[in-house]
Protein backbone atom coordinates (compact mmCIF):
# COMPACT_ATOMS: atom_id res chain seq x y z
CA UNK A 1 0.00 0.00 0.00
CA UNK A 2 1.23 3.80 -1.10
CA UNK A 3 2.46 5.99 1.76
CA UNK A 4 0.17 9.25 1.85
CA UNK A 5 3.29 11.21 0.38
CA UNK A 6 3.73 8.74 -2.03
CA UNK A 7 -0.41 9.21 -3.29
CA UNK A 8 0.58 13.26 -2.95
CA UNK A 9 3.58 12.93 -4.63
CA UNK A 10 2.02 11.68 -7.58
CA UNK A 11 -0.79 14.09 -7.42
CA UNK A 12 1.69 16.87 -7.65
CA UNK A 13 3.01 15.27 -10.64
CA UNK A 14 0.49 14.75 -12.53
CA UNK A 15 -1.14 17.87 -11.95
CA UNK A 16 1.63 19.99 -13.48
CA UNK A 17 0.91 21.49 -16.88
CA UNK A 18 -1.46 18.37 -17.61
CA UNK A 19 1.40 16.07 -17.14
CA UNK A 20 0.51 12.10 -18.14
CA UNK A 21 2.55 9.20 -17.43
CA UNK A 22 5.23 8.04 -19.69
CA UNK A 23 4.19 5.50 -22.29
CA UNK A 24 5.80 2.94 -20.02
CA UNK A 25 4.50 3.85 -16.59
CA UNK A 26 1.45 2.93 -15.36
CA UNK A 27 -0.93 5.68 -14.57
CA UNK A 28 -2.25 6.62 -10.89
CA UNK A 29 -6.14 5.32 -10.83
CA UNK A 30 -8.60 7.19 -8.31
CA UNK A 31 -12.27 5.88 -7.68
CA UNK A 32 -13.57 9.31 -7.09
CA UNK A 33 -17.11 7.91 -5.55
CA UNK A 34 -17.06 5.76 -3.05
CA UNK A 35 -19.12 5.90 0.78
CA UNK A 36 -17.55 4.95 4.13
CA UNK A 37 -19.51 4.34 7.30
CA UNK A 38 -20.16 2.14 10.31
CA UNK A 39 -23.30 1.59 11.50
CA UNK A 40 -21.89 -0.08 14.89
CA UNK A 41 -20.56 3.32 15.78
CA UNK A 42 -22.16 4.61 18.89
CA UNK A 43 -25.06 7.34 17.84
CA UNK A 44 -25.02 4.82 14.63
CA UNK A 45 -25.63 6.45 11.22
CA UNK A 46 -28.36 8.32 9.24
CA UNK A 47 -27.63 6.52 6.52
CA UNK A 48 -28.11 3.50 5.40
CA UNK A 49 -31.15 2.35 6.84
CA UNK A 50 -31.51 -0.78 9.36
CA UNK A 51 -33.58 -2.63 6.65
CA UNK A 52 -31.27 -2.25 3.96
CA UNK A 53 -29.79 -5.81 3.68
CA UNK A 54 -27.03 -5.42 1.16
CA UNK A 55 -25.45 -1.58 2.47
CA UNK A 56 -26.53 -1.89 6.33
CA UNK A 57 -23.19 -3.06 8.17
CA UNK A 58 -19.58 -1.60 8.37
CA UNK A 59 -17.84 -0.24 4.93
CA UNK A 60 -14.68 0.65 5.91
CA UNK A 61 -11.23 1.72 3.90
CA UNK A 62 -9.52 -1.72 4.03
CA UNK A 63 -12.00 -3.58 2.66
CA UNK A 64 -12.02 -0.79 -0.59
CA UNK A 65 -8.65 -1.32 -0.89
CA UNK A 66 -8.46 -4.85 -1.10
CA UNK A 67 -11.47 -4.90 -3.79
CA UNK A 68 -9.71 -2.06 -6.21
CA UNK A 69 -6.09 -3.25 -5.65
CA UNK A 70 -6.37 -6.10 -8.27
CA UNK A 71 -7.64 -3.46 -11.13
CA UNK A 72 -4.48 -0.78 -9.98
CA UNK A 73 -7.48 1.68 -8.08
CA UNK A 74 -4.77 3.05 -5.40
CA UNK A 75 -7.06 6.25 -4.16
CA UNK A 76 -10.62 7.50 -3.84
CA UNK A 77 -12.43 10.28 -2.87
CA UNK A 78 -15.42 9.78 0.39
CA UNK A 79 -18.04 11.24 -0.43
CA UNK A 80 -20.05 11.86 2.93
CA UNK A 81 -24.15 11.40 2.50
CA UNK A 82 -24.65 11.70 6.54
CA UNK A 83 -26.44 15.74 7.34
CA UNK A 84 -24.15 15.43 10.86
CA UNK A 85 -21.43 18.09 10.65
CA UNK A 86 -19.56 15.72 12.85
CA UNK A 87 -19.30 12.67 10.22
CA UNK A 88 -17.31 14.97 8.13
CA UNK A 89 -14.78 14.55 10.97
CA UNK A 90 -15.31 11.18 11.29
CA UNK A 91 -14.34 10.43 7.47
CA UNK A 92 -11.15 12.46 7.47
CA UNK A 93 -10.30 10.75 11.15
CA UNK A 94 -10.61 7.96 9.36
CA UNK A 95 -8.19 8.93 6.42
CA UNK A 96 -5.58 9.57 8.82
CA UNK A 97 -4.47 5.85 9.26
CA UNK A 98 -5.98 5.07 5.51
CA UNK A 99 -4.28 6.42 2.56
CA UNK A 100 -6.36 5.10 0.27
CA UNK A 101 -8.72 8.17 0.75
CA UNK A 102 -6.79 10.87 -1.24
CA UNK A 103 -10.01 13.16 -0.50
CA UNK A 104 -13.00 13.92 1.33
CA UNK A 105 -16.08 15.46 0.18
CA UNK A 106 -18.21 16.67 3.04
CA UNK A 107 -21.78 17.67 3.45
CA UNK A 108 -22.40 21.12 4.59
CA UNK A 109 -25.57 22.96 3.67
CA UNK A 110 -25.04 26.78 2.39
CA UNK A 111 -28.67 27.13 4.51
CA UNK A 112 -27.15 26.91 7.93
CA UNK A 113 -25.69 29.84 9.13
CA UNK A 114 -22.93 28.23 10.53
CA UNK A 115 -21.76 27.17 6.86
CA UNK A 116 -19.03 29.28 7.06
CA UNK A 117 -18.04 28.52 10.03
CA UNK A 118 -17.98 24.89 9.39
CA UNK A 119 -16.27 25.22 6.24
CA UNK A 120 -13.23 27.00 7.63
CA UNK A 121 -13.08 24.31 10.12
CA UNK A 122 -13.03 21.87 7.68
CA UNK A 123 -10.88 23.24 4.97
CA UNK A 124 -7.61 23.52 7.14
CA UNK A 125 -7.27 19.41 6.32
CA UNK A 126 -6.22 19.36 2.93
CA UNK A 127 -7.58 16.19 2.59
CA UNK A 128 -11.20 17.91 2.94
CA UNK A 129 -11.93 18.44 -1.23
CA UNK A 130 -15.35 20.11 -0.94
CA UNK A 131 -19.13 19.31 -0.20
CA UNK A 132 -22.30 17.63 -1.70
CA UNK A 133 -25.32 19.46 -2.73
CA UNK A 134 -28.44 18.12 -4.22
CA UNK A 135 -29.99 19.51 -7.28
CA UNK A 136 -32.94 20.96 -4.85
CA UNK A 137 -30.20 22.66 -2.29
CA UNK A 138 -28.27 24.25 -4.94
CA UNK A 139 -31.66 25.80 -6.85
CA UNK A 140 -32.42 27.08 -3.95
CA UNK A 141 -28.97 28.94 -3.37
CA UNK A 142 -28.94 30.26 -6.03
CA UNK A 143 -32.00 32.40 -5.19
CA UNK A 144 -31.00 33.63 -2.15
CA UNK A 145 -27.13 36.22 -2.14
CA UNK A 146 -26.50 34.63 1.17
CA UNK A 147 -26.22 31.14 0.45
CA UNK A 148 -24.48 32.04 -2.99
CA UNK A 149 -21.97 34.19 -0.57
CA UNK A 150 -21.71 31.11 1.25
CA UNK A 151 -20.71 29.08 -1.31
CA UNK A 152 -17.90 31.27 -2.61
CA UNK A 153 -16.30 30.45 0.40
CA UNK A 154 -15.98 27.24 -1.65
CA UNK A 155 -13.63 28.55 -4.28
CA UNK A 156 -12.06 30.55 -2.02
CA UNK A 157 -10.77 27.96 -0.45
CA UNK A 158 -9.50 26.33 -3.61
CA UNK A 159 -12.51 23.37 -2.97
CA UNK A 160 -14.95 21.55 -5.35
CA UNK A 161 -18.78 21.33 -5.30
CA UNK A 162 -20.54 18.20 -6.16
CA UNK A 163 -23.98 18.24 -7.10
CA UNK A 164 -26.14 15.35 -7.28
CA UNK A 165 -29.34 14.49 -8.40
CA UNK A 166 -31.70 13.94 -11.72
CA UNK A 167 -31.03 15.51 -15.43
CA UNK A 168 -31.66 19.07 -13.73
CA UNK A 169 -28.38 18.57 -12.54
CA UNK A 170 -26.80 19.51 -15.32
CA UNK A 171 -28.89 22.57 -15.93
CA UNK A 172 -28.16 23.83 -12.42
CA UNK A 173 -24.30 23.19 -12.72
CA UNK A 174 -24.54 25.60 -15.78
CA UNK A 175 -26.15 28.18 -13.14
CA UNK A 176 -24.37 27.97 -10.17
CA UNK A 177 -20.81 28.14 -12.38
CA UNK A 178 -22.01 31.17 -14.16
CA UNK A 179 -22.98 33.13 -10.52
CA UNK A 180 -19.90 31.61 -9.67
CA UNK A 181 -17.08 30.91 -12.51
CA UNK A 182 -13.82 29.87 -10.66
CA UNK A 183 -15.79 26.96 -8.53
CA UNK A 184 -14.97 23.45 -9.80
CA UNK A 185 -18.62 21.89 -10.19
CA UNK A 186 -18.15 17.63 -10.64
CA UNK A 187 -22.05 16.42 -11.42
CA UNK A 188 -22.28 13.04 -9.90
CA UNK A 189 -23.66 9.89 -11.64
CA UNK A 190 -24.33 11.43 -15.18
CA UNK A 191 -27.93 12.61 -13.87
CA UNK A 192 -28.73 9.54 -12.71
CA UNK A 193 -30.68 8.31 -15.86
CA UNK A 194 -32.06 4.89 -16.42
CA UNK A 195 -29.91 2.68 -18.01
CA UNK A 196 -31.95 -0.08 -20.16
CA UNK A 197 -29.70 -0.47 -23.08
CA UNK A 198 -32.43 1.94 -25.13
CA UNK A 199 -31.45 5.15 -26.75
CA UNK A 200 -31.55 7.84 -23.73
CA UNK A 201 -34.59 10.07 -22.96
CA UNK A 202 -34.35 13.03 -24.86
CA UNK A 203 -34.89 15.45 -22.26
CA UNK A 204 -31.88 13.83 -19.87
CA UNK A 205 -29.53 14.48 -23.57
CA UNK A 206 -30.74 17.83 -23.66
CA UNK A 207 -30.06 18.98 -20.26
CA UNK A 208 -26.34 17.06 -20.38
CA UNK A 209 -26.18 19.59 -23.31
CA UNK A 210 -26.83 22.17 -21.10
CA UNK A 211 -24.71 20.93 -18.83
CA UNK A 212 -21.96 21.61 -21.72
CA UNK A 213 -22.25 24.66 -22.07
CA UNK A 214 -21.07 25.67 -18.93
CA UNK A 215 -17.12 26.34 -18.46
CA UNK A 216 -14.67 24.26 -18.28
CA UNK A 217 -14.77 24.30 -14.79
CA UNK A 218 -17.89 21.73 -14.71
CA UNK A 219 -17.28 17.79 -14.75
CA UNK A 220 -19.10 14.59 -15.10
CA UNK A 221 -18.73 11.43 -13.14
CA UNK A 222 -19.27 8.14 -15.23
CA UNK A 223 -20.31 6.49 -11.66
CA UNK A 224 -23.56 4.70 -10.77
CA UNK A 225 -23.49 2.58 -13.81
CA UNK A 226 -24.81 -0.17 -12.56
CA UNK A 227 -26.98 1.42 -10.37
CA UNK A 228 -28.74 2.92 -13.32
CA UNK A 229 -30.14 -0.35 -14.58
CA UNK A 230 -32.38 -0.68 -11.65
CA UNK A 231 -31.80 -4.09 -11.55
CA UNK A 232 -31.31 -5.56 -8.73
CA UNK A 233 -28.42 -8.37 -8.38
CA UNK A 234 -29.09 -8.21 -11.98
CA UNK A 235 -26.76 -5.62 -13.83
CA UNK A 236 -25.95 -6.35 -17.34
CA UNK A 237 -21.98 -6.87 -17.72
CA UNK A 238 -22.32 -6.60 -21.67
CA UNK A 239 -20.85 -3.01 -22.09
CA UNK A 240 -23.53 -2.39 -25.06
CA UNK A 241 -26.13 -2.04 -22.94
CA UNK A 242 -24.97 1.04 -21.38
CA UNK A 243 -23.36 2.77 -24.46
CA UNK A 244 -26.20 4.45 -25.48
CA UNK A 245 -26.10 6.35 -22.48
CA UNK A 246 -22.04 6.37 -22.29
CA UNK A 247 -21.85 7.77 -25.79
CA UNK A 248 -24.17 10.54 -25.34
CA UNK A 249 -22.18 11.39 -21.75
CA UNK A 250 -18.52 10.84 -23.70
CA UNK A 251 -19.46 13.34 -26.81
CA UNK A 252 -20.51 15.89 -24.01
CA UNK A 253 -17.67 15.80 -21.74
CA UNK A 254 -14.81 13.85 -23.71
CA UNK A 255 -11.79 12.75 -22.16
CA UNK A 256 -10.23 16.30 -20.25
CA UNK A 257 -14.08 16.23 -17.96
CA UNK A 258 -15.33 13.03 -17.27
CA UNK A 259 -14.19 11.01 -13.85
CA UNK A 260 -14.45 7.61 -13.21
CA UNK A 261 -16.64 6.69 -9.93
CA UNK A 262 -17.71 3.31 -8.85
CA UNK A 263 -20.39 4.58 -6.25
CA UNK A 264 -19.21 1.66 -4.02
CA UNK A 265 -20.84 0.47 -1.75
CA UNK A 266 -24.33 1.58 -3.46
CA UNK A 267 -23.55 -0.32 -6.32
CA UNK A 268 -23.10 -3.59 -4.41
CA UNK A 269 -26.88 -3.68 -4.65
CA UNK A 270 -26.49 -4.27 -8.56
CA UNK A 271 -23.09 -5.93 -9.24
CA UNK A 272 -20.07 -6.30 -7.80
CA UNK A 273 -16.88 -3.80 -8.34
CA UNK A 274 -15.31 -6.31 -10.33
CA UNK A 275 -18.12 -5.74 -13.10
CA UNK A 276 -18.48 -2.02 -12.05
CA UNK A 277 -14.64 -1.56 -12.91
CA UNK A 278 -14.50 -3.72 -16.10
CA UNK A 279 -17.41 -1.88 -17.48
CA UNK A 280 -16.25 1.67 -17.39
CA UNK A 281 -12.64 0.77 -17.98
CA UNK A 282 -13.83 -0.99 -21.52
CA UNK A 283 -15.12 1.95 -22.84
CA UNK A 284 -12.93 4.32 -21.73
CA UNK A 285 -9.89 2.00 -22.90
CA UNK A 286 -11.38 1.86 -26.19
CA UNK A 287 -10.73 5.78 -26.57
CA UNK A 288 -6.89 5.23 -25.86
CA UNK A 289 -4.79 5.20 -23.77
CA UNK A 290 -4.01 8.72 -23.10
CA UNK A 291 -8.22 9.31 -22.21
CA UNK A 292 -7.52 6.57 -19.82
CA UNK A 293 -5.22 7.86 -18.24
CA UNK A 294 -7.37 11.15 -17.70
CA UNK A 295 -10.60 9.79 -16.84
CA UNK A 296 -9.35 7.20 -14.27
CA UNK A 297 -6.22 9.56 -12.48
CA UNK A 298 -5.52 13.26 -14.20
CA UNK A 299 -9.03 14.60 -14.14
CA UNK A 300 -9.75 13.46 -10.45
CA UNK A 301 -6.29 15.19 -9.44
CA UNK A 302 -7.77 18.58 -11.41
CA UNK A 303 -11.49 18.34 -10.07
CA UNK A 304 -10.33 18.28 -6.79
CA UNK A 305 -7.29 20.07 -6.63
CA UNK A 306 -5.54 16.83 -4.82
CA UNK A 307 -1.78 17.67 -5.75
CA UNK A 308 -2.67 20.99 -2.89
Amino acid sequence: MPTRRDLLTAGAALAVAGALPAADEKPRLIDVHTHFYDPTRKGGVPWPGKGDKVLYRPVLPKEFAELAKPHGVTGTVVVEASPLVEDNQWLLDLAKDNPVIVGVVGRLLPADTDFAKNLARFAKNPLFRGIRLNEGEVKAALKDDKQLDRLKGLSDNGLTLDLNGGPDTFPRAAEISAELPKLRIVVNHMGNPLIDGKEPPRAWQKAVATGVEANDNVYCKLSALVDGTRKRDAAPTDLTFYTPVLDVIWKAFGPNRLLYGSNWTVSDRYAKYVTVFALASKFVEGKGKEAFAKVFGTNATKAYGLSK
